[in-house]
């Protein structure tokens, strides 16, 4: 009968059961550890989006290799924040958006879920063009039935929230490893030179204003302002803890869940514009769509390469379409306390895609000014999440030691020095040293 009823239990009652006994040393080995990943993997699909696809496209065919620093700068600076973002989550029980509506005055509170808003359109607007526009090319229709097919597809792997956590996270982590695999092959077609990228990964170089626009939608690109929320949103009731020292082994596992999930998001960034820079930069350096690209890589590589291309950004558009809406609600909730339905919400956030397709704007343009703009969204939640997550009074023993404040300290401090160059180079103002 106790078999019988573990049959019945659903993925999400079993990952409970064996992360509990892990907990209590009850079960011990990868499988029981298995049962904690997810949050952490779910976070990075936001840094394979088809935003980066735009931007890392554009890097790797104008610059070459040199701006595969920034990729490797903006991992680094990501991991730190999902980390802080999930100890948040599993040590106060609370998510980003419901600390910041608790600590801070209503009119910072309201101000901050706006400023969320714009975000998770902006965010969205990546997303969802990025799968319409895999879509089209890959099954010739037009742009408008990719984004409808995207539509119904996002909110059919939706519907799968009601049954717990556990299957969506298992979906996702499937397109994620779809897109990984995707570029392990790209890696192996396209002639890439391994010591000039291994060089440019290491060494900084700005070459002109123009770089440094893109090294800023680079970051905008990588470090999501609507996954910083989202990770602690997804660990705050994922696994209870009952006491500290269960709480350390949750921090624990979920630390080196980050570094993996991530370590694959920022690889996978990197091969994105090592295949634009070894492809397209030495006689194709003005390839900077999307569609631009595909076109271009069926002669260059073959029809296999630009179809594993497009089915890469397939899955990123369609998971991390998923991944934002999910992001959105649970900002909403937070901020002000309440939640509309999901298909009210998906509706929302694809009204701006639906609209700058009617208007003609270019899409990779598009694509480009929504990592702007979620670049200057950043700081608020990077700087709030910096201020609770050092306070011991909210996080008690687990309060940030003084190098992670340090490090998170430059982190933010470099972000917000790239939007105050992004302002002056929007609004036509000279930048010192360009």
């Amino acid at each position: 009968m106790a078999d019988i009823a573990a049959r019945k239990r659903s993925l999400t009652d079993r990952s409970i059961v064996a992360a509990q006994a892990v907990l209590t040393g009850r079960r011990h080995g990868v499988r029981g550890y298995l049962a904690f990943a997810g949050p952490a993997v779910v976070a990075s699909i936001a840094y394979m989006d088809p935003g980066n696809f735009a931007t890392n496209i554009q890097a790797g065919a104008k610059y070459g290799y040199t701006l595969l620093w920034v990729v490797l700068l903006a991992n680094l600076i990501a991991m730190l924040f999902q980390a802080l973002s999930a100890k948040l989550g599993i040590v106060t029980g609370r998510n980003l958006a419901e600390m910041c509506r608790d600590r801070f005055p209503k009119p910072i509170v309201w101000a901050m879920w706006v400023v969320s808003e714009i975000a998770a359109m902006a965010t969205d607007l990546a997303e969802f063009l990025g799968g319409a526009i895999g879509l089209a090319l890959l099954f010739k229709m037009p742009l408008l039935s990719g984004m409808i097919v995207t539509a119904i597809i996002t909110y059919g792997i939706l519907m799968f929230e009601s049954r717990g956590f556990r299957p969506v996270e298992l979906i996702i982590s499937s397109l994620v490893a779809i897109i990984a695999l995707c570029y392990l092959v790209e890696m192996f077609i396209a002639p890439v030179d391994w010591s000039a990228a291994a060089w440019h990964t290491v060494t900084p170089q700005i070459a002109d204003a123009g770089a440094l626009l893109l090294s800023v939608g680079i970051i905008g690109a990588t470090v999501m302002p609507h996954a910083v929320y989202l990770h602690s949103g997804l660990t705050q009731a994922r696994i209870p803890a009952h006491d500290d020292n269960e709480k350390r082994v949750v921090l624990r596992i979920s630390n080196v869940e980050v570094l993996v999930a991530l370590a694959i998001a920022g690889l996978v960034n990197m091969a994105m514009v090592m295949m634009a820079s070894s492809a397209f930069h030495a006689g194709h350096s003005d390839v900077a769509e999307i569609e631009t690209a595909y076109h271009t890589l069926a002669p260059l590589l073959g029809v296999g390469a630009a179809g594993i291309f497009l089915l890469s950004l397939i899955a990123s558009g369609i998971s991390s379409s998923v991944v934002g809406t999910m992001a959105g609600q649970m900002i909403m909730q937070g901020f002000v306390g309440f939640r509309i339905p999901i298909w009210l919400r998906r509706l929302i956030t694809m009204i701006p895609a639906f609209v700058v397709v009617a208007l003609g704007v270019n899409a990779t343009t598009a694509l480009v000014v929504s990592q702007v703009v979620l670049s200057i969204a950043l700081p608020l939640p990077m700087i709030a999440l910096l201020m609770f997550t050092r306070r011991r009074d909210i996080m008690g023993v687990f309060a940030n030691s003084r190098l992670t404040n340090v490090v998170a300290v430059i982190g933010t401090a470099l972000v917000l020095l790239l939007n105050a160059v992004l302002i002056l180079q929007t609004f036509g103002l000279p930048i010192p040293g360009f």
